[in-house]
C-alpha cells in the first residue's frame, strides 16, 4: 500500500520542534525517525530537486527550500538526503545560456543560504551526473505514450511560460519532446538514488505516481527475487499555494510579466513594502479567510501563516476587526523576518565562487558514487553488461 507522509503543518523554518509525519488514513503520528515499530529500520533516502530558473519567490521558498531544511533537521544519522539543481529540466523551455549558467551557481548559494548543510546533505547539479539521463532513456523505453499524454504539468508549464490565462490557450505546436517526456527524467532523478521518500507539493503528485508506476513496470519487466526499485513514499509539504499579489486567481510565478506580483527571496525590505502594499484585496470590511470569495485577502493570510507558523483561520480571527492596511503591515514585517537571514547569507555566499564550486563538485562526486550502484544493477538486469 502506498504510504503518504506529511510534514507538520504551520511550522516555520525558524522553529525546531520534533516533527512527525502522519500516514494517510491513520490518526496516530508516525515519526520519520526510527523509534516507531511500524516503520522500517532501513535508512531513508530523500531526493528532491529545484530548477535553476531565477531567484525563488515566496512560494518556492516555503514550498521547497524551507521544507528541505526541516527534512534535514529531522533526518536520522543514517538517512541520506540528495538535493539537486535540475538543469536538464530547465532546458525544456527556452533559456539564455549565460543566464542559465549564472543561475546554476546562484541556486547553490540560495540552497546553502536557506540552511542546507553540505556536510549533512548532498547538494549537486543534476547535469553533472550522467546516470540520470541514462536511466531516463531506459525508463522511456518502458513508458507508454498514453501515460505521458495524461500528464498535466507540461500543459501548465507551457501556459505559464506563455503567460496564458489557462491551459485552453496553449498552442500545442510549441510542445517539444523534452517537455513532453521530462516526467520520465524526473522519475529517473528519483529512482537513480532508489529514494524512499520524496517531498512534493500539490502540483507534483501526478509525477510521483508516474515514478511509482515506472518503478513497478521495471521490477515486473526485469523480475528478480529482490525488486530493484522500492516504491518511493510521498511526503506532502504543508505550505499552501501562495498566489500572485496582483492576480490572486493565479500562482505566484517568477515568469509573470508584472514584477509586483511576486516577492523574491532576495528582495529588499523596501521592495517587500511596495509589493505587499500593492497587493490586490477587496472592499469588504474586516478580515476573513475565504479563498473562494476573498482570494486576495486569503492570500495575505496564507503568506502570514507561512511566515509565522499560525493557521490562516486563526490569524483571520485575530484580524477580524482590523482592516487590510493593518494586515499588510504585519505581512511585511513577517516576510522581512523570514527572509532577512537567508537573504544576508546569500549576499555573503554568492561572492565566494570557489566555495560554491567546491560544494557542487563534492556533491556531484557523492551523487555519482551513490547512483553508480543503482546503474550497475540496472545495466545487469536489462542486459547491457
Amino acid at each position: 500500500m502506498r504510504r503518504i507522509h506529511f510534514l507538520p503543518d504551520f511550522v516555520t523554518p525558524l522553529q525546531r520542534p520534533t516533527y512527525t509525519f502522519r500516514r494517510a488514513g491513520h490518526d496516530r503520528g508516525l515519526s520519520f525517525k526510527r523509534h516507531v515499530e511500524s516503520e522500517s529500520d532501513l535508512p531513508r533516502v530523500i531526493f528532491s530537486g529545484i530548477q535553476p530558473t531565477g531567484i525563488p519567490h515566496l512560494g518556492n521558498y516555503f514550498g521547497a527550500l524551507a521544507n528541505w531544511v526541516k527534512l534535514q533537521d529531522i533526518a536520522g544519522a543514517e538517512d541520506k538526503l540528495f538535493f539537486s539543481i535540475v538543469g536538464w529540466h530547465a532546458l525544456t523551455l527556452p533559456q539564455d545560456p549565460q543566464t542559465l549558467s549564472e543561475a546554476r551557481t546562484t541556486m547553490i548559494a540560495l540552497i546553502l543560504a536557506s540552511g542546507i548543510d553540505p556536510r549533512r546533505s548532498v547538494i549537486f547539479h543534476q547535469d553533472e551526473v550522467q546516470n540520470h539521463t541514462e536511466l531516463a532513456w531506459i525508463l522511456s523505453c518502458l513508458t507508454p505514450i498514453g501515460k505521458l499524454k495524461r500528464m498535466t504539468t507540461w500543459k501548465t508549464r507551457l501556459a505559464v511560460s506563455r503567460n496564458a490565462n489557462d491551459e485552453s490557450e496553449i498552442d500545442h505546436s510549441l510542445l517539444n519532446a523534452g517537455l513532453f517526456t521530462y516526467p520520465i527524467l524526473q522519475a529517473a532523478d528519483i529512482l537513480a538514488y532508489r529514494a524512499t521518500h520524496v517531498p512534493v507539493g500539490e502540483d507534483q503528485q501526478q509525477h510521483l505516481e508516474l515514478t511509482r508506476d515506472l518503478a513497478e513496470v521495471f521490477n515486473r519487466t526485469y523480475p528478480s527475487p529482490t525488486p530493484l526499485f522500492q516504491l518511493p513514499d510521498v511526503i506532502f509539504t504543508p505550505s499552501k499555494r501562495i498566489l500572485s499579489l496582483r492576480d490572486p486567481a493565479t500562482k505566484m510565478s517568477k515568469s509573470a510579466a508584472d514584477p509586483n506580483s511576486r516577492i523574491l527571496l532576495t528582495d529588499s525590505y523596501q521592495t517587500i513594502v511596495k509589493r505587499v502594499r500593492g497587493a490586490v484585496t477587496d472592499s469588504v470590511s474586516g478580515i476573513t479567510f475565504d479563498p473562494i470569495k476573498r482570494p486576495g485577502t486569503s492570500n495575505l493570510l496564507t503568506i502570514l501563516s507561512a511566515c509565522t507558523g499560525h493557521p490562516p483561520g486563526v490569524l483571520a480571527d485575530r484580524y477580524a476587526e482590523s482592516n487590510h492596511g493593518a494586515l499588510k503591515k504585519d505581512v511585511v514585517e513577517a516576510v522581512e523576518e523570514a527572509l532577512r537571514k537567508p537573504r544576508a547569507e546569500f549576499v555573503r555566499l554568492r561572492e565566494d565562487k570557489s566555495f560554491l564550486a567546491q560544494v557542487a563538485q563534492d556533491g556531484a562526486e557523492k551523487a555519482q558514487e551513490h547512483s553508480n550502484r543503482t546503474m550497475k544493477e540496472v545495466r545487469r538486469r536489462v542486459g547491457l553488461t
